[in-house]
């Protein structure tokens, strides 16, 4: 998700404050904070994007586990407001006509330049403290993926998901996804087709 530095100035705002303002706007609060969501994220990220959620939307069809994608406010806490890029949520008492209330199950951030410190940094600690069960970061540009399970000590050191991998979420029973065909670069057979080159007749 793109974001840019903070812009208004008092110094902690609520999710009363952040519901008063135009709908024209995107906002995050973390801690109170508010940081604006611009500038618009590349075409790269928000392909990569709407390729996991599209996946997500086809495997959890027929399921109790929803998934959803950004602009979707996530009521974390009064002071914390998010618009994780995909989100899965398995309670549908969590989800309201206008938001989500509480700790969505699993949460995908694909990685911006703008913003790939935040999602590693305060935003992963704002998840881990939460209750989300998983949380995936997605590099568009470096082809990976990381993997934090939240238990009773916090996320996990992490697990890494290469492009030739299927990305596995486990809070959703195992659920598989191809990276190769998130990132749209060959497959695993189709690497190994093209150093080998073509059949000898």
């Amino acid at each position: 998700m793109s974001a840019q530095a903070i812009h208004k100035t008092e110094p902690h705002f609520t999710w009363d404050n952040y519901q008063s303002w135009p709908e024209t706007e995107r906002w995050e609060l973390i801690d109170g904070v508010a940081y604006a969501m611009s500038p618009a994220p590349s075409t790269k990220h928000q392909t990569v994007a709407g390729n996991i959620f599209g996946k997500l939307l086809q495997r959890l069809s027929g399921k109790p586990c929803r998934p959803f994608i950004a602009p979707t406010d996530v009521r974390l806490s009064d002071l914390d407001v998010v618009q994780p890029d995909i989100l899965v949520v398995c309670k549908p008492g969590q989800i309201t006509p206008s938001h989500i209330e509480g700790a969505p199950d699993v949460v995908v951030e694909v990685l911006s330049p703008a913003t790939s410190t935040r999602d590693q940094r305060e935003k992963k600690a704002l998840y881990e403290r939460c209750g989300v069960r998983e949380y995936v970061l997605v590099d568009p540009l470096e082809h990976y993926a990381i993997r934090f399970l939240n238990g009773a000590d916090g996320f996990d050191k992490g697990t890494v998901f290469g492009p030739e991998e299927m990305l596995v979420f486990a809070t959703l029973d195992g659920l598989e996804i191809p990276l190769w065909e998130v990132f749209e670069v060959p497959g695993p057979g189709e690497q190994k087709a093209a150093v080998n080159g073509p059949p000898r007749g």
